[in-house]
């Protein structure tokens, strides 16, 4: 984490550009005001602004070209700054707000976390958004590798990445549907194309249709998601390559670098259209496709909020037409896969079963409506930044979601099948894992005791709530998440849901509150709180754990509200449920139920923190880790990195003799030793020199960390990192 101190609670990013009206940025700041064009979509959200607020003016878009790194030649999101300000005032009216503006000449290009709706309200807390605020309201540069680097990202722009061919299709299958586009208002040469591929190549079946005098003929007409679906169907991956090598080539795309399909859904053979033969079709069903597809391409371009409402508009009613049903969320994330899921019967299943996310139902025919899709998207795609979480991107999501199996499920095959029409309801299901112990965690470098281990789990069992303290290095996250697993009984992520406190984070954030939903209306939602007590009420016989990390940064007893009583083991009943502070109806108590389990970590060592209140320590068991080397150290990193037994005893020397001086410390004490984790290596990594290694780990992590320590005598801790490298 960095020393950033949030000057705001909330920072709002904003756009100034409505439809027919254009950008507004000059006015907006001549006037010194910010105001909506839609008052309607945007007054809850508006009202809450609030004076000293700050506030900036953004424009989003994407770009290819001229970026300040190699982004692959692949298109990246751009949010463009053009001014900042604070808010003087609100004049309550949901519409207009006052805003002492300073405009920036020339505009800041910030890439990669950006946010395609006019308003977003930002709250300091996670690296990103912390990274953000100080590139628009601190001047501070955009470190471009951090985000490159990200699971979320990596696997688009990355050349390096092993796994860097996994989806080598979603560039092609992107520029397709550009391509495409170019035929919305003259298909007759499209259609014309495809019959004559047909012809010539196999597994492309002629494409006849009915026509309403009962005679048959070849197809007039088609939707850009039907032209996917000619070879996203059940047929062998040679054909399908033929037949998109063909339509790539009348498009005039290059997709020589088509090397895998994974990650991608297939429909039917019997139902790969996306609308209905002509004697029973709706007259405007194939025009509605073509609009929800060019809204889709333009949806993660814009911040236009005309393009969200009419892109859900068409949606839904796209919905309606027969051959539609959940297809129009494949074919949605065929043309643009890295911003749309598709929810196909095995993605719902695993988004639902492994990820515990519960699939909306307020749409036709019980499916998603638009604004329950996009925000489900959303909702995706905020996870897929949590560095524990099972899938960063909805191409690797779909993939897992193939390879994902119930129990009792047949084998699944390359390729989920998706049923056009009355998909078949499923009941949820536990994915079947390996046992997980102490064992598992002593064998994966936990350098404690077993005894102690096993200790903690029953401290957990029977406390419900347990907190990991200790100095800086000693495993606190690391060993939380193990214990969650043994305490589970296996390793499923779904089950396990870890999140960071920080001083802005508030009940509303955590428990409840209100929020903008995908139609820019404020709109109250549980925050992962609740989430996960939801979650193990249905699931009365599985156990769930929250991880709280670092959760003495914010204010316990503010953040949990009435929450902090429920968490008490004796209180885990329906009989002793709460009502909220925002409530959902006039009566709804709410209780923490038995199988939910909570961890906390704190470092000890932070002065900037204050002390935890007793309200908090009465409710949690509190176990401290210590620093711990020895022989189960030494062997662990002896076995898996070859480093020898001699280096590490000196190592392991020079840290323990460092750390008597930091416990004699008046001003210091034992809670700021050095932890074993600064000198355990990450699994997976190759040491190929042990001097150069240690170096850089007291240069990089323990030197900064003791200058820290002694801020008021800086020659005291060089001269203890000095010998802690002194004849290496």
């Amino acid at each position: 984490m960095t020393n950033f101190e949030p000057k705001s609670k909330v920072y709002w990013f904003v756009g100034a550009t409505f439809g027919k009206k254009g950008d507004q940025t000059e006015r907006f700041l001549k006037e010194g005001i910010w105001q909506t064009d839609n008052p309607e979509r945007h007054a809850e959200m508006i009202r809450s602004m609030k004076p000293g607020d700050r506030i900036a003016i953004k424009k989003t878009y994407t770009r290819k070209d001229n970026l300040p790194f190699d982004n692959k030649g692949r298109p990246v999101s751009v949010m463009e700054i053009k001014a900042i300000g604070t808010i003087l005032d609100n004049l309550g009216d949901g519409r207009t707000i006052k805003v002492d503006w300073k405009p920036l000449n020339p505009p800041r290009d910030w890439y990669f976390y950006t946010y395609i709706k006019t308003i977003w309200r930002v709250v300091p807390g996670d690296w990103a958004s912390d990274a953000l605020i100080q590139f628009a309201f601190e001047n501070k540069p955009q470190d471009y590798n951090i985000f490159l680097n990200h699971p979320f990202w990596k696997e688009r722009y990355s050349g390096e990445l092993p796994k860097e061919s996994r989806f080598t299709w979603t560039s092609i299958y992107e520029e397709i549907a550009n391509k495409l586009l170019t035929f919305k208002n003259n298909r007759a040469p499209l259609v014309e194309a495809l019959h004559d591929i047909s012809k010539r190549v196999n597994g492309l079946t002629p494409l006849t249709d009915q026509y309403a005098d009962g005679t048959s003929g070849p197809l007039k007409d088609i939707c850009p998601f039907t032209v996917f679906g000619t070879f996203n169907r059940g047929i062998t991956e040679s054909n399908r390559k033929k037949i998109i090598e063909e339509i790539a080539s009348f498009l005039d795309v290059n997709a020589s670098n088509l090397k895998d399909f994974n990650g991608i859904p297939v429909l039917n053979n019997q139902k790969s259209w996306f609308f209905t033969y002509h004697k029973e079709r709706e007259p405007d069903a194939i025009d509605v496709l073509w609009e929800v597809f060019e809204l889709a391409l333009k949806l993660p371009e814009t911040d236009e909020a005309k393009i969200t409402d009419d892109f859900v508009r068409l949606f839904d009613k796209a919905q309606r037409y027969k051959g539609v049903a959940w297809n129009l969320t494949t074919g949605l994330y065929w043309i643009r896969p890295w911003y749309f899921p598709t929810l196909d019967s095995q993605s719902r299943k695993y988004i639902s079963e492994k990820l515990g996310i519960s699939i909306p139902s307020g749409g036709y025919g019980k499916r998603c409506s638009g604004s329950e899709y996009l925000e489900l998207r959303e909702k995706l795609e905020k996870r897929f930044y949590e560095e524990n979480f099972p899938v960063h991107s909805f191409p690797e999501l779909s993939l897992e979601a193939w390879l994902y199996k119930s129990p009792g499920d047949e084998k699944n095959q390359k390729g989920a099948v998706v049923e056009a029409e009355n998909d078949e309801e499923f009941e949820g299901k536990i994915v079947p894992s390996e046992p997980y112990t102490v064992d598992n965690i002593m064998n994966e470098g936990c350098f404690f005791e077993p005894l102690f281990l096993k200790d903690l789990l029953e401290r957990l069992r029977l406390k419900k709530n347990l907190i990991l303290q200790g100095p800086p290095g000693t495993g606190k996250t690391w060993l939380s998440k193990r214990l969650a697993f043994a305490l589970i009984g296996q390793r499923d992520e779904s089950k396990v849901r870890a999140v960071q406190f920080h001083p802005n984070l508030s009940y509303e954030d955590f428990v409840r509150g209100w929020r903008p939903s995908g139609d820019g209306k404020l709109t109250l939602m549980d925050g992962p709180f609740m989430e996960m007590v939801n979650v193990a009420k249905e699931n009365p016989d599985s156990v769930f754990v929250m991880i709280i990390e670092e959760i003495n940064r914010g204010n316990p007893a503010q953040i949990f509200g009435e929450m902090l009583t429920l968490l008490e083991a004796d209180k885990r009943t329906p009989t002793a449920a709460l009502e909220l502070s925002y409530r959902r109806k006039d009566f709804e108590p709410v209780y923490v139920p038995d199988n939910l389990y909570v961890i906390g970590t704190m470092n000890i060592a932070d002065r900037s923190l204050a002390l935890v209140d007793f309200a908090l320590r009465r409710r949690f068991a509190f176990v401290t880790l210590e620093p711990t080397f020895g022989n189960r150290w030494l062997e662990w990193v002896h076995k898996n990195f070859e480093l020898s037994i001699e280096f590490l005893r000196e190592i392991e020397y020079r840290i323990l003799k460092l750390n008597e001086k930091i416990s004699n410390d008046s001003q210091l004490g034992p809670q700021f030793k050095i932890g074993h984790s600064f000198l355990t290596p990450a699994r997976g990594n190759k040491i190929k020199n042990p001097q150069k290694w240690f170096r850089q780990v007291v240069e990089t992590e323990i030197r900064p960390l003791l200058e820290e320590y002694w801020f008021d005598d800086i020659e005291k801790a060089q001269k203890a990192a000095e010998e802690l490298l002194n004849g290496i």
